[in-house]
């Protein structure tokens, strides 16, 4: 080494050294830092959100989930998507027009198993079997002349409806949205390790209080409405990922013998008839594993597993009656390694 290399390098460690100590300094602080968890009721179901930062966001991370209910609550009289509903004049603000447009995404890969008009079928079957009075054959039909995702656009800032009478619902991707809405602010505040829960919908980063990745558990489908016991399936690593479940499992109804499940097929207006009893999807979105887990709840197990042949960003694990009484899994293959036995 000559001279003047020598002269450069004596110049280049002070500044390698500071950079060490700062990398230490910044490593030590982070790790230093509490975890936070803010939890409450939002949607009708509870969230929980757990953070590591130096402040309380508990104020910030309830605004931006009554922001999202201000947009897409269909119970809340003053939402956007109310007033779209109500064929009122409103301007559509960022977050439902994000939303509209990954519903009408995901309806057309799925040909409809997914669509956020088809809650006046849901409606009409739900309040039959609350009633015992199940919807004829006429009403359904009637009721599917006002169904279906090709029939409501975006055009001019406005939803533009082929029939005025028809209504959105957006309970299928709108948890999975605010899911999503959080995650997204508490990134753009430097949070680097957190986990957002809304109703079993899951988005997370980084890693837990024990510097470990984040683990969540697939629950065991178990026609005991009541049961609080909440058997575990199995638990999947999702770190840096977004995870839904949509299930049959614990709202369905029986009449004359017949057991029917509570989701729809907007297709034929009828509750779905097949074998799946759980769809859980991972995605990089908590917003697109939302939609398609219920998707694949319409679709059945063979037309998912077709789906997720032509989706490789998509994840599932999906649970199913194997005819013969006992529970059967399948799984993507790409997910074979974040699941702990």
């Amino acid at each position: 080494m000559d001279e003047k290399q020598k002269k450069k390098l004596i110049w280049q460690l002070p500044f390698l050294a500071l950079l060490i100590v700062g990398t230490v300094l910044i490593i030590s602080h982070q790790r230093s830092m509490p975890y936070r968890q803010s939890s409450d009721f939002v949607f009708g179901t509870t969230y929980k959100i757990v953070y590591q930062c130096d402040s309380d966001l508990s104020a910030t991370i309830r605004q931006e989930l009554i922001k999202v209910d201000r947009s897409l609550s269909p119970f809340n009289k003053e939402s956007v998507i109310t007033a779209v509903n109500q064929n009122r004049e409103v301007t559509l603000d960022p977050y439902f027009i994000e939303v509209f447009t990954k519903a009408m995404e995901v309806s057309r890969e799925t040909e409809g198993a997914f669509d956020i008009t088809v809650a006046p079928l849901v409606n009409a079957w739900g309040f039959g079997f609350k009633h015992e009075q199940m919807p004829t054959k006429h009403q359904v039909d009637s009721l599917r002349q006002i169904i279906g995702y090709q029939k409501i656009s975006l055009a001019g800032g406005k939803v533009k409806k082929q029939d005025p009478r028809m209504m959105l619902d957006c309970s299928a991707i709108a948890k999975g949205f605010g899911v999503d809405a959080v995650a997204r602010m508490l990134r753009d505040r430097g949070v680097q390790n957190f986990m957002v829960e809304i109703g079993g919908e899951v988005i997370t980063c980084g890693v837990n209080a024990q510097r470990l990745p984040w683990r969540v558990g697939v629950i065991k489908p178990s026609e005991d409405s009541l049961s609080v016991g909440h058997e575990l399936q199995t638990i999947l690593n999702v770190t840096d990922k977004a995870m839904a479940t949509s299930g049959n499992y614990r709202n369905f109804y029986y009449k004359n013998g017949r057991r029917y499940a509570h989701t729809i097929d907007p297709k034929t207006g009828y509750p779905v008839q097949h074998s799946l009893l759980s769809a859980t999807v991972l995605a990089n979105s908590c917003t697109v594993a939302d939609a398609y887990a219920t998707s694949f709840m319409v679709m059945g197990l063979e037309r998912a597993r077709q789906l997720l042949e032509r989706h490789s960003e998509l994840m599932a694990y999906l649970i199913y009656d194997d005819g013969h009484g006992d529970i059967a899994v399948w799984f993507s293959p790409s997910l074979r390694n974040k699941i702990e036995e």
